[in-house]
């Protein structure tokens, strides 16, 4: 039994078109960022939302076959795990990154006439699917 958990789930909106890089042993590595909200009531008691954005990054497989998807503003589920890493910038100074690690994500809206993919998981069920129209009271962070 495993003494520790590193899972995070997520829906939220992309900030930006996918970016796919490849690796010098030729894997693609696709990297993009991902705005969830959280509402909460002000100290006058109204409502207000507060925006956290994530750094999503992914490999392999995965990286490529959402690399043509993965636009701005489409809303997604992200599955996978907080990854910390640091590396030295170009004024040599120590860079910490807090990334997450996708191993599994899924399209949550459909484009026009298009068929949501159902092939490779059952999580999404077609009332979670949005049919494209934007309520009033949705707001996108950009």
């Amino acid at each position: 039994m495993a003494n520790s958990l590193n899972k995070v789930m997520l829906i939220g909106y992309t900030g930006k078109d996918a970016e796919v890089r490849y690796s010098n042993t030729g894997l693609a590595v696709l990297t993009v960022t991902l705005a969830t909200n959280q509402p909460f009531k002000d100290s006058d008691g109204n409502w207000k939302e507060n925006t956290t954005w994530h750094d999503i990054v992914c490999f392999g497989n995965l990286a490529e076959r959402f690399k043509e998807t993965l636009k701005k503003g489409k809303r997604v589920y992200v599955e996978g795990k907080i990854s910390k890493r640091n590396f030295i910038d170009k004024n040599q100074n120590k860079r910490w990154v807090t990334e997450i690690n996708a191993d599994n994500i899924i399209l949550l809206e459909r484009a026009a006439g298009e068929q949501v993919d159902t092939s490779e998981t059952t999580a999404v069920n077609e009332t979670d699917v949005p049919t494209g129209e934007v309520t009033p009271d949705e707001d996108l962070p950009f």
